[in-house]
């Protein structure tokens, strides 16, 4: 199991990120009108999965910004930011900011599946039950072709590895 620190206190994961190279793992997760969502609905694109705890904290907010004005010019990349935020919150803030390039995907109903191909749980502290920061970059073929777990959950993604990664594939 992976661990990532938040603030001075390191924390234990559910699991790992699948490795660069293999077939990304599906899931079942619920956007903004209450439908699930699957790696299949995605098929054929470039899919950046920038996963965090909530919107409503700076650091998420901010990156869902950034890879939101990428999007704007790459028609062949999906931007899908996961969170443990009710799909409510996640349209409401994305309205709010005006992010129309990026499809906000919550863990309320797709926790398991989810969790059993990213492993991305924090298991202890007080967060416990929402995921850590981290970034997933998959190829049209939807093979994995970049990871990042942000060593502080507190802190940034690397956005231009993930970027460049995204534009490679």
């Amino acid at each position: 199991m992976a661990k990532t620190m938040l603030g001075d206190n390191e924390v234990t994961l559910s699991g790992d990120l699948p490795k660069v190279g293999d077939a990304a793992p599906d899931f079942s997760l619920v956007d903004g009108d209450l439908q699930d969502k699957s790696l299949g609905d995605f098929a054929g694109k470039k899919k950046l999965l920038n996963i965090f705890p909530s919107m409503d904290t700076p650091t998420c907010a901010l990156s869902t910004k950034k890879f939101n004005d990428h999007a704007k010019a790459h028609d062949d990349t999906v931007m899908l930011m996961v969170s443990a935020d009710l799909p409510f919150a996640q349209k409401r803030f994305c309205g709010d900011e005006g992010l129309e390039n990026v499809i906000s995907l919550s863990t309320m109903r797709g926790r398991e599946g989810f969790d059993k191909g990213y492993g991305l749980f924090i298991q202890d502290g007080p967060l416990a039950g929402v995921t850590a920061r981290a970034v997933v970059v998959i190829d049209a073929n939807d093979k994995v072709v970049h990871t990042e777990l942000v060593p502080n959950i507190g802190d940034e993604p690397d956005y231009n590895a993930a970027l460049e990664a995204l534009d490679k594939c």
